[in-house]
C-alpha cells in the first residue's frame, strides 16, 4: 500500500489576499513551487503581474486579480472567475491589512491625538477586509466539504504593545473571528472545513521598514526592543512563515483547527 503524503499540495488552489507585500509574495512563490495553484489578489496590478511572471518562470503556476477586499462584489467577481478556470477553491490566506498613521499614538502624543476615521479604516481593512473574502470564498469550500482558511493575526494580539492602538484591535479581532469560525463551520458544514490562523512574529517589510531600522540597516530604538524580547535575538525571515502556512492547508492539520500558530523565535514566550 502506497504511503499518503500528509504534506502534499500539488494541485491545491490557493487564493492570496494581500499578496503583493513582501511576505504575500514570499509565500506565494513557496507554495507555487511546491505544487500549488496559487492566486494572488491585491490591488497593485503591476506589482502583482509582476509577481506572477517571475514564479511562473521557475516553474510554478501564479495568476494575478485586481481586487479590493473592503468590496464584496469584487471579491465575488473574483471568485467567479477562479471558479471558472480551477472549479474550485481549496485554501483562502487572509493576508491582506495595513496601519495608519492616525491609527499610532506615538510616544510625542496621547490617547486625545487618536484619529477615530482612521482607526476605524484600520479596524476595516484588516478584520473587515478578512471576513468579506472568507464569507464568500467559504461558499465553494462549503459545496465541496473541505477548504482550509488561514487568516493572518500578529503579535499585537496578544498583549497591548504601545503605539498601534487600531492595528492591535483589528488583529486580536482576527484571532477571535478564527476561533469564532472553526467551530461555526465545523458545527454546520463538517470537520472537512478547518479554520485557523498564524500569527508572525517581527519581520522586515516595507510597511514597518522605517519604524524598526534607519537608513544604515541599523534598528532604531523600537527594532531594538523587539530584539531585546525575541530569545532568537533577530527579525524572522519570511520563507520562515512557509512552513506553517504549508502545515495548516496541508492534511498534515486534518484535525486542527481554531489555532493561532505562532512564529516569532520565542517573542511571545518571554517574560522578562
Amino acid at each position: 500500500m502506497e504511503r499518503k503524503n500528509l504534506f502534499d499540495i500539488r494541485g491545491n488552489v490557493t487564493v492570496i489576499t494581500g499578496g503583493t507585500g513582501v511576505l504575500g509574495r514570499t509565500i506565494a512563490r513557496y507554495l507555487a513551487l511546491e505544487g500549488a495553484e496559487v492566486v494572488i489578489l491585491g490591488r497593485k496590478e503591476e506589482i502583482g503581474k509582476e509577481i506572477c511572471e517571475s514564479i511562473s518562470a521557475e516553474g510554478g503556476h501564479c495568476s494575478f486579480l485586481k481586487t479590493d477586499v473592503m468590496d464584496p462584489d469584487a471579491v465575488r467577481g473574483n471568485l467567479e472567475e477562479i471558479l471558472a478556470k480551477y472549479g474550485r477553491v481549496d485554501t483562502l490566506l487572509n493576508a491582506a491589512g495595513g496601519n495608519m498613521p492616525g491609527a499610532v499614538i506615538p510616544p510625542d502624543k496621547t490617547f486625545f491625538d487618536l484619529q477615530v476615521d482612521q482607526f476605524q479604516t484600520v479596524l476595516n481593512l484588516n478584520l473587515t477586509g478578512t471576513v468579506i473574502p472568507t464569507q464568500i470564498f467559504l461558499e465553494p469550500m462549503v459545496r465541496q466539504g473541505k477548504g482550509s482558511i488561514i487568516n493572518f493575526s500578529s503579535m499585537a494580539a496578544f498583549r497591548p504593545m504601545t503605539r498601534v492602538a487600531g492595528y492591535a484591535a483589528a488583529k486580536a479581532g482576527i484571532s477571535n473571528f478564527t476561533a469564532f469560525m472553526a467551530t461555526e463551520c465545523a458545527k454546520k458544514f463538517g470537520e472537512g472545513i478547518r479554520v485557523n490562523a498564524i500569527a508572525p512574529g517581527f519581520f522586515i517589510t516595507e510597511q514597518n521598514r522605517a519604524l524598526l531600522t534607519n537608513p544604515d540597516g541599523s534598528y532604531t530604538e523600537r527594532g531594538q526592543d523587539v530584539i531585546r524580547q525575541t530569545p532568537f535575538g533577530r527579525m524572522g525571515d519570511p520563507e520562515e512563515l512557509c512552513g506553517t502556512i504549508h502545515y495548516l492547508m496541508s492534511d498534515a492539520s486534518k484535525f486542527v483547527t481554531g489555532t493561532v500558530a505562532v512564529v516569532d523565535g520565542g517573542f511571545n514566550a518571554f517574560a522578562m
